[in-house]
């Protein structure tokens, strides 16, 4: 071999001796390769235990998305075409089934294209872009069912001022309130999520992108992450929780005190829809949160069972439960559908 090559291939050799006083570093650090990226994609998960069979697993989410479009759609048509509807408490319900319908528009790509045509990859900005979405619309919610609440005790104890108070332009401004403060939340939680490196994980637990699920892969700090998240928890859900519980203590005070058995009853019934609808909310994210939290050794076919209840059954139900314990709503709808009939 030749001598020069034989000189350029030779490696500085290291005394035991010296060796004892260099830090020791990796084969990436010695080479100046960082294993730190933001994955190009994410790669998402359908049922686990069922990926044979995900065909047959989306016809009943294909029904349930046709239900939350019909439904909430149908809410919103009648809510904007019949005059008697408009009123505090159906513009309250409109933002709702609106909230409702974005809340299902932001997943169902991701969901149907994993259990209709297998794909299961989605951009990092894709993925930041639906967890953003999701979120913000979820938060939404949780604010306009906050609203309704106020409305419902508005209602029952002062009903003569009712609409006096509740103006068109106040509920405007409470609308966008709801919608600013929700977007001003999230929003950090994705700038802080984009700045994080990730070290080749990229595999998440779910059909669609959720914060909890995305702050287990990167390999920086994720606490800003975890702290600003319970920062986002406490300060909308609790606060929202709480004083729908004082409406409604506010109310039960107001009602006991209408005179005629009769009226009690009536007041009561203008809120089970909404009681319902909180209920069919708060309850699967709470039992969501507490697996997040406590349940990692649970199957994981019951968490992803789950996390699915939570963003669907809310958009499948509320709808149905509305059309068919609202009167004005019910009899609109049929009023609709009998003009239909007629002009075919």
């Amino acid at each position: 071999m030749d001598s020069r090559w034989k000189k350029s291939a030779q490696f500085p050799v290291i005394s035991s001796t010296a060796s004892q006083y260099l830090p020791m570093r990796s084969y990436h650090d010695i080479f100046n390769i960082s294993t730190e990226f933001s994955p190009a994609t994410f790669t998402l998960v359908g049922i686990p235990g069922l990926e044979a069979e995900h065909r047959w697993v989306s016809i009943p989410f294909c029904v349930m998305y046709t239900i939350i479009f019909l439904g909430n759609g149908t809410i919103l048509h009648v809510i904007r075409t019949d005059p008697a509807l408009h009123q505090p408490m159906y513009f309250f319900l409109a933002m709702l089934a609106f909230v409702e319908l974005s809340v299902s528009t932001s997943t169902m790509p991701t969901v149907l294209g994993i259990f209709l045509f297998g794909i299961n990859d989605i951009s990092f900005g894709g993925c930041l872009l639906q967890m953003f979405s999701m979120h913000s619309f979820t938060l939404m919610e949780s604010g306009v069912l906050l609203a309704m609440s106020v409305d419902r005790f508005l209602a029952i104890y002062s009903p003569l001022r009712y609409t006096a108070i509740l103006t068109v332009p106040r509920i405007a401004g409470i609308c966008c309130f709801i919608a600013v403060r929700s977007l001003l939340l999230m929003l950090p939680l994705v700038i802080l999520l984009k700045c994080l490196p990730f070290c080749g994980h990229n595999s998440l637990t779910l059909s669609y992108c959720l914060h909890s699920d995305l702050i287990k892969l990167p390999c920086g700090d994720t606490r800003p992450n975890s702290i600003l998240g319970l920062f986002v928890i406490t300060f909308t859900f609790g606060p929202d929780i709480l004083l729908i519980v004082v409406s409604y203590i506010l109310i039960l005070h107001t009602v006991l005190r209408i005179a005629s058995g009769a009226g009690r009853k009536k007041a009561l019934n203008t809120c089970v829809s909404h009681i319902f609808a909180v209920l069919v909310y708060y309850v699967p994210m709470v039992s969501l949160s507490l697996v997040h939290r406590f349940g990692r050794h649970l199957p994981r076919f019951l968490q992803t069972s789950m996390a699915n209840v939570y963003l669907f059954f809310p958009p499948v139900v509320n709808p149905i439960v509305y059309s068919i314990k609202t009167k004005e709503i019910r009899h609109s709808i049929v009023r609709t559908l009998s003009k239909r009939r007629g002009e075919v």
